[in-house]
Protein backbone atom coordinates (compact mmCIF):
# COMPACT_ATOMS: atom_id res chain seq x y z
CA UNK A 1 0.00 0.00 0.00
CA UNK A 2 1.23 3.71 -0.62
CA UNK A 3 0.15 6.55 0.84
CA UNK A 4 -0.09 10.56 -0.87
CA UNK A 5 -0.63 13.31 1.46
CA UNK A 6 -1.76 16.12 -1.05
CA UNK A 7 -0.33 19.68 -0.49
CA UNK A 8 -3.68 20.98 1.04
CA UNK A 9 -4.11 18.10 3.37
CA UNK A 10 -0.33 18.89 5.05
CA UNK A 11 -1.20 22.32 5.41
CA UNK A 12 -4.94 21.38 7.41
CA UNK A 13 -2.33 18.60 9.08
CA UNK A 14 -0.01 21.03 10.39
CA UNK A 15 -2.40 23.44 11.95
CA UNK A 16 -4.27 20.65 13.72
CA UNK A 17 -3.82 21.35 17.60
CA UNK A 18 -1.44 18.52 18.76
CA UNK A 19 -4.64 16.65 20.80
CA UNK A 20 -6.09 16.03 17.27
CA UNK A 21 -3.05 14.98 15.54
CA UNK A 22 -2.26 12.09 17.76
CA UNK A 23 -6.39 11.07 17.25
CA UNK A 24 -5.38 11.53 13.52
CA UNK A 25 -2.63 9.75 13.54
CA UNK A 26 -4.46 6.50 15.44
CA UNK A 27 -7.09 6.78 12.76
CA UNK A 28 -4.81 6.67 9.88
CA UNK A 29 -3.40 3.42 11.20
CA UNK A 30 -6.70 1.80 11.50
CA UNK A 31 -7.42 3.00 8.23
CA UNK A 32 -4.42 1.62 6.27
CA UNK A 33 -5.35 -1.53 8.48
CA UNK A 34 -9.03 -1.45 7.97
CA UNK A 35 -11.21 0.78 6.70
CA UNK A 36 -14.44 -0.99 7.74
CA UNK A 37 -13.15 -0.26 11.00
CA UNK A 38 -16.07 0.91 13.61
CA UNK A 39 -14.82 3.90 14.72
CA UNK A 40 -14.19 5.33 11.70
CA UNK A 41 -17.11 5.48 9.85
CA UNK A 42 -15.55 5.55 6.84
CA UNK A 43 -18.44 6.14 3.57
CA UNK A 44 -18.27 8.06 0.73
CA UNK A 45 -19.44 11.36 0.46
CA UNK A 46 -22.58 12.41 -1.23
CA UNK A 47 -22.03 13.95 -4.72
CA UNK A 48 -18.20 13.58 -4.45
CA UNK A 49 -17.54 10.09 -6.63
CA UNK A 50 -14.25 8.21 -5.18
CA UNK A 51 -14.07 10.38 -2.04
CA UNK A 52 -14.44 9.06 1.07
CA UNK A 53 -14.91 10.52 4.38
CA UNK A 54 -13.71 9.03 7.49
CA UNK A 55 -14.16 10.42 11.53
CA UNK A 56 -11.52 11.78 13.51
CA UNK A 57 -13.46 12.91 16.38
CA UNK A 58 -16.72 13.86 16.56
CA UNK A 59 -15.74 17.17 15.35
CA UNK A 60 -13.25 16.60 12.73
CA UNK A 61 -13.27 15.15 9.68
CA UNK A 62 -10.96 13.49 7.06
CA UNK A 63 -11.10 12.77 3.26
CA UNK A 64 -9.33 10.82 1.04
CA UNK A 65 -9.46 8.51 -2.31
CA UNK A 66 -8.52 5.03 -3.05
CA UNK A 67 -6.62 4.33 -6.08
CA UNK A 68 -5.52 0.90 -6.54
CA UNK A 69 -3.11 0.01 -3.55
CA UNK A 70 -2.91 3.90 -3.07
CA UNK A 71 -4.38 6.37 -0.50
CA UNK A 72 -4.35 9.76 -1.40
CA UNK A 73 -5.24 11.79 1.97
CA UNK A 74 -6.98 15.36 0.39
CA UNK A 75 -8.14 17.62 3.79
CA UNK A 76 -8.17 16.88 7.17
CA UNK A 77 -10.24 19.44 9.58
CA UNK A 78 -13.54 20.18 11.22
CA UNK A 79 -16.82 19.75 9.42
CA UNK A 80 -15.78 23.05 7.50
CA UNK A 81 -13.35 20.60 5.46
CA UNK A 82 -16.58 18.56 3.95
CA UNK A 83 -18.26 21.94 2.81
CA UNK A 84 -15.23 22.94 0.84
CA UNK A 85 -14.88 19.37 -0.71
CA UNK A 86 -17.84 20.33 -2.61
Amino acid sequence: MNVVRLKPFKKDYKSLPSEIRKKADKQLKLLFSNLRHPSLRAKKMVGKEDVWEIRITSGYRMTFMIQGDTYILRRIGTHNILKRES
